[in-house]
């Protein structure tokens, strides 16, 4: 009798293969989807843009696009999601910047007012006020990806620099707020409806940021002036 045949061998995965990914889970492929989605709405606002016209920018089939995301309002809450890590990333790093308190407060400030007050922002915020009145949903989804996560990194670090007895704060919340506004006092809202047309030059944003953090101490600070807080949400 002839030798039992061997099984055949399982062909061996390609390097292709083994760098598929899941549906739904590349991360260069959603990549693409978002900055053809963040092209359409730039373009042609929340309204007029369509899911077929983002897959057209994003040069994906219509399919791909449902495999990632299920409508045209959760395309735009992740992309103000990804701006929001930008921003978190930018804001992270200037409130551990070398030096005292004040340095700190006023690099956050520097950063706040060079993104909240940069064209690819006022684009999005200028889409949400559009259909905030029917479409709140939207709006409290814009607020919560973004305002609102920035507000509560900044109030648990003035907690922790509270908390170890360089400011005194007794409601982190609301001087995060406060911080906010002195940081953009002015500014915003005149960028936001179109009356400043340009963001400020170097010379105005330090002046900006130097003012709202010595209004903030006389509020807050401590005179005893410290070091800085080592600590970081």
């Amino acid at each position: 009798m002839p030798p039992a045949a061997r099984p055949a061998a399982p062909p061996a995965a390609s390097p292709a293969a083994t760098r598929r990914h899941a549906a739904g889970a590349d991360p260069q492929k959603r990549h693409q989807i978002l900055e053809g989605a963040w092209q359409e709405f730039c373009t042609h606002g929340f309204d007029a843009a369509t899911m077929a016209r983002i897959s057209r920018a994003a040069g994906v089939s219509k399919g791909t696009l449902y495999v990632y995301f299920q409508n045209k309002e959760d395309l735009f809450v992740a992309l103000v999601e990804q701006r929001r890590e930008q921003l978190a990333l930018a804001l992270g790093e200037a409130l551990a910047v070398p030096g005292g308190i004040d340095l700190q407060l006023k690099a956050y400030a520097l950063a706040l007012s060079r993104v909240l007050t940069s064209d690819e922002m006022l684009r999005a915020q200028r889409i949400v006020v559009s259909v905030a009145e029917r479409m709140p949903d939207l709006a409290r989804r814009f607020h919560e990806a973004g305002a609102r996560q920035v507000l509560n990194r900044l109030s648990r670090w003035l907690a922790e620099a509270s908390a170890a007895g360089l400011m005194q704060i007794p409601d982190p919340e609301l001087a995060a707020q406060q911080f906010t506004e002195l940081s953009l006092a002015g500014i915003w809202r005149q960028r936001l409806f179109g009356v400043r047309r340009v963001p400020p030059d170097a010379a105005e944003s330090e002046a900006q940021a130097a003012s709202a953090v010595q209004l903030f101490l006389a509020a807050y600070g401590r005179s005893t002036g410290a070091e800085p807080a080592n600590a970081c949400p």
